[in-house]
């Protein structure tokens, strides 16, 4: 049987399924999920930001629901791995820039009913060529994939201007002028008109608005010739510009959708891996917010989600707790099925609350977190941590436990002497800890 002939088969076999669950028997809804780069909840307009434009991912907003809560791991890799596998970092990941293969993601799970899968944007989950297919994304559009993010021959970062890129693990190098984000969203838009007849998943975490901080295309001082950015080219004062061209990158995608006459039929989600670098500072309703990417703090886990698509009341607010490991099975909700008992997700899908229900809410959220070596003598007090949280609450393996809403920068741990109700509060946390840590210690 060919491979189209056995993606047909699955696909027949899931719709006499799950085709009850769409309204009018409707096709299976396509699914974009978006994640830039080091951008935290503070950035975006919609959340009450006023340091940057962000009117594409506004629009996404009043045009779908906000989450007030969305927490993801404190830096690139292991948030990676959480949201692509649906399970907390403590039992699966293994080392900064590698996703352990035998990991089942939400790829292979879509795939498998028929979905057509890509990838486009940051890889950074090993350098193996097949990487991505073996992960379940059949197309796949990348940088930092089989090579490493600086050019061996000038050091410099290879992302952004004239880019070094693999497609489906083939090395491509650009010479013309051209601007690596933009090269990538070209390809979304190719994907999507080859299988705008059929269902399909696009994965794009994005390049931006990582470092290197550098002139782009909408900037003033943009040079088309530049070789790329040297290390360590951090100057905040790009920031903006990188914050402002994300959000063209997701208004450009917004637009292919509706060019190609599948808007209506496609959940998007845009999300960010962490919190921002720790140089930037950003202002969101009145108040200061410096990065903290690389931290446990909020300001380096707080990240913004909004999702759009069929069902989703416009311009929602929901303040339910959602992690990482949530979008697994989310995602397979939206396509029609939950997962089997085989794939052991710590997730919940929020499905639900996106369509209007109560859903199943979570109390508390767990996190374990492993600080990469090169990331060490920035952060010297964080090597490997865990915590569990509610909205409020916060409690570390260690015993410190704080009040965010009071003391946002966990700079007063509360006393051990404690009422009941946050005696039981703290308990129940350090349950939760206890259960996960076993995974490991």
């Amino acid at each position: 049987m060919s491979t189209f002939q056995k993606k047909l088969s699955a696909l027949l076999v899931w719709l006499a399924v799950s085709l009850p669950v769409f309204a009018g028997g409707a096709r299976p809804p396509n699914i974009v999920l978006i994640m830039a780069d080091d951008m935290g909840y503070e950035c975006i307009g919609a959340n009450g930001g006023s340091s940057y434009a962000t009117p594409n991912i506004d629009r996404l907003a009043a045009e779908g629901m906000r989450f007030e809560h969305c927490y993801a791991n404190p830096a690139c890799t292991p948030s990676r791995v959480q949201i692509m596998t649906g399970r907390y970092n403590v039992y699966n990941y293994t080392r900064f820039a590698q996703l352990k293969r035998g990991e089942t993601t939400f790829a292979h799970l879509l795939g498998k009913v028929g979905y057509a899968t890509c990838i486009v944007g940051k890889w950074q989950l090993g350098q193996t060529r097949d990487a991505p297919q073996h992960f379940g994304f059949e197309e796949s559009l990348l940088w930092q994939h089989t090579r490493s993010n600086f050019s061996n021959a000038t050091q410099t970062d290879t992302r952004y201007e004239n880019p070094q890129l693999e497609r489906n693990g083939l090395e491509e190098n650009y010479s013309a002028g051209e601007f690596g984000p933009d090269l990538i969203v070209d390809y979304i838009g190719e994907f999507i008109e080859a299988h705008k007849n059929e269902p399909f998943l696009i994965y794009y975490p994005m390049l931006l608005p990582h470092s290197p901080f550098v002139p782009n295309p909408d900037s003033a001082d943009w040079n088309p010739d530049s070789p790329g950015a040297k290390r360590g080219s951090m100057d905040p004062a790009y920031f903006d510009d990188m914050v402002r061209y994300t959000d063209k990158m997701v208004g450009r995608v917004m637009a292919q959708l509706e060019a190609a006459g599948v808007a209506d039929n496609t959940y998007i989600l845009f999300t960010t891996d962490n919190g921002s670098l720790g140089n930037t500072v950003s202002q969101i309703n009145g108040r200061k917010v410096r990065g903290g990417k690389g931290q446990t703090t909020n300001a380096g886990t707080h990240v913004p989600l909004i999702v759009s698509g069929p069902g989703v009341p416009k311009g929602a607010i929901n303040r339910d707790l959602i992690d990482f490991s949530d979008f697994l099975p989310t995602l397979c909700a939206m396509a029609g099925f939950a997962p089997d008992a085989s794939v052991k997700s710590n997730g919940v899908s929020f499905l639900p609350q996106l369509l209007g229900k109560a859903g199943t809410p979570r109390d508390f959220i767990y996190c374990w977190y492993e600080i990469p070596k090169f990331m060490e003598k920035h952060y010297p007090d964080i090597s490997d941590v865990s915590f569990a949280r509610n909205k409020r609450y916060k409690l570390y393996r260690d015993g410190k436990f704080y009040d965010l809403e009071a003391d946002v920068l966990e700079g007063r741990p509360l006393a051990d002497t404690l009422d009941s109700d946050l005696t039981q509060v703290r308990e129940q946390l350090r349950a939760l800890i206890q259960q996960h840590d076993a995974a490991r210690f």
